[in-house]
């Protein structure tokens, strides 16, 4: 745990990449299956994650995400997009996910999956799309620490116009919508930026502690 925290101090927004540096196979493969593993509501995960090193592609994106020199810098970009909507379909898939990966009778899931679907479907379209989006971030919070972990330089980014990024990914034909992207790879020795002091909340301002609480009915 120690080892961890040293990471998350080492760790910050990176503004400036070295180019001539990319990511070994090996630990980008670790890094996409952090992002596999996160947790997500009800399991589903319901996003879709482009893994972006095609330069013409993020020249493309570069003008979309506020030309921020990221996006053409890093090693790799990590867009992760958002379902804009879903039927039972989604439900349906994954509990035969569940059915075939812990070998359960996909009977005996279905109170489970009416249950699911209770609770979705009736949202508007709208409503599902802030639900999918903010399982995105949960996702990009496991990258950033698994590349922390590897050493690996991050920059979470929302600085971005997401309609053009999704017509220039054709995303809204799969009925996506880019949440959120990450660019990773390896900080430049030109980026200031390392050098500044990490500032957060105290501990005092950020957390309240509640125990045993004296509820007067």
């Amino acid at each position: 745990m120690n080892n961890y925290i040293k990471q998350l101090n080492w760790r910050y927004a990176t503004k400036k990449f070295d180019i001539s540096k990319k990511i070994p196979d090996d630990d980008l493969e670790q890094l996409l299956e952090a992002v596999q593993l996160s947790a997500s509501s009800y399991g589903l995960q319901p996003y879709h994650v482009f893994v972006i090193t095609d330069p013409e592609i993020r020249e493309l994106l570069k003008p979309a995400c506020w030309d921020q020199p990221q996006i053409v810098e890093a090693s790799h970009l990590i867009v992760f997009s958002n379902k804009t909507s879903f039927s039972g379909e989604m439900v349906d898939t994954y509990l035969q996910n569940v059915s075939q990966t812990r070998g359960i009778p996909q009977d005996l899931l279905k109170g489970y999956g009416d249950f699911m679907k209770s609770k979705l479907l009736p949202l508007t379209d709208e409503e599902k799309a802030r639900w999918t989006s903010r399982q995105t971030y949960i996702a990009l919070g496991n990258l950033l620490s698994a590349a922390a972990l590897l050493k690996i330089d991050a920059c979470p980014m929302e600085g971005f116009n997401p309609e053009a990024v999704n017509k220039i990914l054709r995303l809204e034909e799969k009925q996506l919508n880019a949440s959120v992207i990450a660019a990773v790879g390896y900080r430049s020795h030109d980026d200031e930026t390392q050098h500044y002091k990490k500032v957060r909340q105290s501990k005092k301002e950020l957390f309240t502690q509640l125990g045993q609480v004296e509820i007067t009915l």
